[in-house]
């Protein structure tokens, strides 16, 4: 079990739940470029189940919905299921910061201290899916250390699995 608190040493962190849905939307209503790469909207239905979905033999236990707070304001959310898809590596499955602290390198922060809790609790490598395509998206997760290991097709575009080694 990963210690969610050692996640960050600037934001407090805490698993999300339902009664976090309406925050985690409207954070999410915020980032339109984003939304308009996977041809969607921050429903309140696709948030809750986000919530909860694991890959396959993954259990609920391995699965980290989490938030990063400064005082009451939610900075970022964060979907990172631990041991897939082998057992020494964390996945981000999704990572969305406030639009208002964009460009101000508070996300780069987080993932270094990310990058340096799951170091320290035993992960080697942190993996994750990038939309094809999304500049934005690329710049940030490259900038960060990661490196795009090959292209997966995904039900009508393009995601490149990429990993930073820890």
């Amino acid at each position: 079990m990963l210690n969610i608190a050692e996640f960050s040493r600037q934001y407090t962190v805490r698993r999300l739940d339902a009664s976090d849905v309406d925050e985690i939307r409207a954070l999410c209503a915020g980032n339109t470029l984003y939304y308009q790469y996977c041809r969607a909207q921050p429903a309140r239905e696709q948030i809750l189940n986000d919530l909860s979905i694991t890959p396959p033999g993954i259990g609920a236990e391995d699965k980290y919905y989490v938030g990063f707070y400064q005082t009451d304001t939610l900075v970022a959310v964060m979907d990172l299921i631990d041991g897939y898809p082998e057992r020494g590596i964390a996945f981000i499955g999704f990572f969305m910061m406030n639009a208002a602290l964009q460009g101000w390198g508070v996300g780069s922060s987080i993932i270094r201290g990310l990058a340096d809790a799951l170091k320290a609790q035993g992960k080697t490598a942190i993996q994750l899916g990038i939309d094809k395509g999304n500049p934005q998206s690329t710049h940030f997760w490259k900038k960060n250390g990661f490196s795009v290991l090959r292209e997966v097709p995904q039900d009508g575009w393009t995601v490149l699995l990429a990993r930073k080694q820890l």
